[in-house]
């Protein structure tokens, strides 16, 4: 389960990178403009750190995932859980295509905390060594972002630390091509982002990516079936 929920995370990683570029591209962009040094090294450092970042942050749902399989049967929990994940990856899809912004409310939980923790990542510019990078990276990986915080439901639903490390890690594996061409000043490559059919593209991969991880939650199908029966 942890691997296909690892490439549900991939997955949403690379096809939201539209959405990434307009959260964060502008962020790498400054640090290329202020970076001192190979930008390259600053960009894999910046990167590396954030993708760590998201790692912790994995852990920790994955932790919760786990504590949560104590209110009921562990089965129930894991499918109660991962069907609300897809969810989430529906809806985000929906947003990437330009067809809802209801996953937008998500963004909301988190800025309480971001408005604590940008002003710490401003005093790393210009950024001029390689702790710098780092340290900017780790602190950008908690901005608020629907998209992070959806595919956090999939790391809650590994029901693991471990799991949900590598469900985030790889999410922000999948980010990586994006934010690295935004950084490294591929214009044309970013620019990309703004074409609808890519996003409606995109955003229909998202929502088949959920709606396939739904038709394999255990019982969902007939309970869904079941459902109908009764209304019918």
């Amino acid at each position: 389960m942890i691997a296909s929920l690892a490439a549900a995370a991939f997955a949403a990683g690379l096809l939201g990178g539209v959405h990434c570029a307009g959260m964060c591209g502008g962020i790498v962009a400054g640090l290329s403009a202020s970076a001192r040094g190979p930008l390259l090294a600053r960009q894999l450092q910046f990167n590396g750190a954030r993708i760590a970042s998201y790692g912790v942050a994995g852990a920790a749902a994955g932790l919760a995932g786990n504590l949560l399989q104590v209110v009921g049967p562990i089965l129930y929990v894991q499918a109660a859980l991962f069907a609300f994940a897809n969810v989430l990856l529906v809806m985000l899809g929906l947003y990437v295509a330009g067809w809802g912004r209801a996953v937008l409310r998500l963004e909301a939980a988190g800025r309480f905390l971001w408005r604590r923790v940008e002003p710490f990542g401003r005093r790393l510019f210009p950024i001029d060594s390689a702790g710098k990078a780092l340290g900017a990276g780790a602190l950008w990986g908690w901005v608020p972002c629907g998209l992070v915080y959806s595919v956090a439901a999939l790391a809650l639903a590994s029901g693991s630390p471990a799991g949900g490390a590598a469900v985030m890690i790889a999410f922000g594996l999948g980010t990586l091509p994006t934010l690295m061409a935004a950084g490294m000043g591929a214009q044309r490559l970013a620019s990309l982002r703004h074409a609808p059919w890519i996003r409606r593209s995109a955003g229909a991969l998202l929502v088949a990516t959920g709606a396939v991880g739904l038709a394999r939650v255990p019982g969902l199908r007939d309970a869904v079936l079941a459902g109908w029966a009764c209304l019918g």
